[in-house]
């Protein structure tokens, strides 16, 4: 497992570090929010190239989830960081990295 976090707020985080050399091959993204859905950008950065999306947008109803497999992404030295952004202030997923 590449990890778990509780992701809260609409400030974007980063998940995995540019250089970590985290291989990932799926994501689960599960709205945690008590009533409301969240919409979610999740994407890879690189500085001087730009974002990369693999989610821009995307409504997670709440108390359902979105499984993303087959990702195929590695983030070696230099390369590309996994970040996620949520929609609104009191916004919530559990994010779990495989």
């Amino acid at each position: 497992m590449v990890g778990q976090f509780n992701i809260t707020g609409a400030l974007t985080q980063e998940l995995i570090p540019a250089g970590s050399n985290k291989k990932v091959s799926s994501i689960w993204l599960t709205n945690i929010h008590a009533s409301d859905a969240v919409t979610v950008d999740l994407y890879i950065e690189k500085k001087l190239t730009g974002k990369f999306y693999f989610l821009n947008s995307q409504s997670i109803a709440n108390a359902n989830y979105l499984f993303l497999e087959n990702m195929n992404f590695n983030n070696r030295s230099g390369e590309f960081g996994l970040y996620i952004k949520l929609n609104a202030a009191d916004s919530a997923v559990d994010v779990i990295i495989r």
